[in-house]
């Protein structure tokens, strides 16, 4: 999916309007410009063609992959470096809990369930909805350096440990 010298930045949804995928495109061509890399986008949904055109106008084509819907994504997870999730709102954090567990930090909106899975620059780093620039800062600041990023994502298998089934039942 990528070249050895570059990072992945993945994000998984149902590409609806409050899962602000265009925002994840525009995260990733700030990125992108500091940090050699490339987009894993999993999932399908109606937001699917406002994010292909932004794509063409922003020149990302040829660093963005739509891999469509998949069963399990562990396996492409666990390949990834860094996880985008600046929904509008979220009841939970799933799937920043998903990437975490297989050892990917997560770069979030800081609303609805998000913060009680998302530890801020413990595991990742959250944001207020909508704002990029502060998204695509804290995404830098993690791929940037290789210590860093290899304490993030210690961090985030950590913290995904917390929420197994053998602490969450007893509570």
């Amino acid at each position: 999916y990528a070249a050895d010298d570059e990072k992945i930045l993945c994000h998984v949804s149902n590409f609806r309007k409050v899962k602000r995928v265009e925002d994840v495109v525009r995260i990733f061509h700030k990125v992108n410009q500091s940090v050699k890399s490339r987009l894993l986008l999993i999932g399908d949904g109606p937001e699917r063609y406002n994010v292909e055109r932004l794509c063409r106008e922003l020149g990302l084509c040829d660093k963005v992959l739509m891999v469509g819907k998949i069963s399990d994504t562990s396996s492409l997870l666990s390949l990834t470096d860094l996880f985008l999730l600046p929904s509008e709102t979220e009841s939970f954090g799933l799937a920043a809990l998903e990437a975490m567990a297989v050892g990917v930090p997560v770069v979030s909106s800081d609303t609805g369930g998000i913060p009680e899975v998302n530890i801020n620059g413990y595991c990742g780093y959250m944001s207020k909805v909508g704002d990029v620039e502060d998204m695509a800062k804290n995404s830098i600041k993690i791929l940037s350096d290789e210590k860093t990023l290899s304490e993030y994502k210690h961090n985030a298998i950590e913290r995904a440990k917390e929420f197994s089934l053998d602490n969450v039942l007893p509570k």
